[in-house]
């Protein structure tokens, strides 16, 4: 009896987890479940049914007739990268872009009932809307400008968008290039106009120095002429003292005029002593020119041949007489 009892016990038990797989697969087979930012979308022969966005699990015992279709629609934010876009600005230069573009569906039945493929046609909208718009600027307004253009991208681009269920949220202009050929003539450009500010630049400081150079001489200049006037009046001023005793001003004065007389350049004629020649037979005497008369102790005159002939006598630029020497003689020692 016991023993009985014990496998049906068993059996039973084994029934039960035979049932279990049968069991989840009836409760999937009528149970739906929806994550977070997801909808799901529930047809019957083709046609929208019902829309499913709460997350967690729904029961729909209609899942399991055969004409009962869902599709799963992702709410989350998306990105698209368009690359490589040919656009001409304002002066007929192609330029190449890249346009960033973040959006999420808004309304799922939307975008899977009312448009065939949103994503190509996406694509071919950013497209127009960006050569519309940045046909109008220039390159360099296009480089620089990037954000409000990407603003501007996002406004005509939301127009359209919001038909197809989604909701556009960023636009944003990543990357700006030029062709080969025009990227090259364009840093040529930039090169020579470079070239161009350099060369004002340094006429600008070539003239500036010649203007500050002017302006220092002619300040200095001034002040030259003002010391070289302070110092006639300083020497009137000492000779004004000087003159307040005369025996000190007539020693300066003295001293003042041997000054002048310089060794070996200067000769001093005072005229004869009595009995000596007078100053017009001195006149009357003539130098031989024969080198013989240099035993003689005469010499030709100081600007013949002869003389530049014979060089520098000895002791020149001293005063050689003749006769008695008198404190009025010749002089020429300063």
């Amino acid at each position: 009896m016991n023993t009985g009892v014990a496998i049906q016990l068993l059996l039973g038990i084994a029934l039960g987890f035979a049932a279990i797989p049968l069991v989840t697969a009836l409760l999937r087979m009528v149970i739906l479940e929806v994550d977070d930012e997801e909808t799901l979308l529930i047809t019957q022969f083709g046609k929208l049914v019902a829309s499913l966005s709460r997350p967690g699990l729904h029961i729909f015992p209609a899942r399991v007739l055969p004409w009962v279709r869902t599709v799963r629609v992702s709410q989350r934010r998306d990105f698209r990268h368009f690359q490589d876009v040919h656009v001409n600005d304002s002066r007929g230069t192609t330029v190449i872009v890249d346009l960033w573009l973040e959006f999420r569906i808004a309304d799922p039945a939307k975008a899977m009932f009312q448009v065939s493929d949103w994503d190509k046609s996406l694509q071919g909208l950013v497209v127009h809307a960006a050569t519309a718009i940045l046909g109008n600027r220039d390159f360099r307004q296009i480089l620089c400008d990037r954000n409000e253009l990407g603003k501007l991208l996002q406004q005509d681009i939301c127009v359209e968008t919001e038909r197809w269920g989604l909701k556009v949220e960023l636009v944003f202009i990543r990357n700006v290039s030029l062709l080969p050929d025009v990227s090259r003539q364009i840093f040529e450009s930039v090169a020579a106009r470079l070239e161009r500010t350099k060369a004002d630049i340094e006429e600008i400081g070539r003239l500036e120095v010649a203007k500050i150079e002017a302006q220092t001489s002619a300040q200095v200049a001034g002040l030259v002429g003002e010391a070289k006037g302070q110092y006639p009046a300083a020497i009137g001023k000492a000779f004004e003292r000087l003159k307040k005793v005369p025996q000190v001003f007539t020693a300066y004065n003295k001293l003042y005029e041997l000054s002048l007389i310089r060794p070996r350049r200067t000769v001093a004629f005072r005229g004869f002593d009595n009995g000596e020649l007078k100053a017009a037979d001195a006149a009357m005497i003539t130098i031989p020119s024969d080198k013989r008369s240099s035993s003689l102790g005469a010499r030709p005159h100081a600007n013949s041949d002869e003389a530049r002939r014979w060089g520098p006598a000895p002791g020149d630029g001293q005063v050689t007489r003749t006769g008695p020497s008198t404190p009025n003689g010749v002089d020429g020692s300063g």
